[in-house]
């Protein structure tokens, strides 16, 4: 089992695409104290905001790879292809979710203030806009190249 876990560590493609991740998400956290001045914890685990810490992991992995093993290997158009599925999800459908809670928000929020439900406001800082995505694309892809030098 000590093997496993060192092989993993040992992984830098996996490391550089977790860092992104956890980069892009302290982003997010360092974003929000400038904006509410104040420090919340759920940005850092939660989804929505910029960047799109999706598209940073997803572009990460894929640039890595490509860099790694060829932009016309097996390898990379499979990460490529994991990459526009996940960047078209986060910006596309659960965006669209997040547009749905924020219309029931306001549905429950009309029929509690009429007395007839008592309901926790659903999630509405669910998915990203085009221009997270973008930007967790190019930050991504900025950490595997950074990567790839050091």
């Amino acid at each position: 089992m000590r093997d496993f876990f060192i092989e993993v560590y040992r992984n830098k493609i996996l490391m550089t695409t977790i860092s992104a991740w956890l980069i892009a998400q302290t982003i997010k956290v360092v974003i929000g104290v400038f904006r509410k001045k104040k420090f919340d914890f759920r940005l850092f685990i939660g989804s929505g905001g910029m960047p799109s810490a999706h598209a940073a992991g997803a572009a990460c992995l894929g640039t890595s790879i490509g860099l790694e093993y060829g932009f016309d290997s097996v390898y990379f158009a499979l990460a490529f292809a994991f990459a526009i599925v996940v960047m078209f999800d986060a910006q596309g459908v659960r965006r669209s979710t997040g547009k749905q809670a924020g219309i029931l928000n306001m549905i429950m929020e009309d029929i509690y203030w009429r007395g007839k439900i008592q309901q926790r406001r659903l999630r509405e800082l669910i998915g990203h806009t085009p221009v997270e995505v973008i930007i967790g694309l190019l930050l991504g892809i900025a950490i595997a190249l950074v990567s790839r030098i050091w």
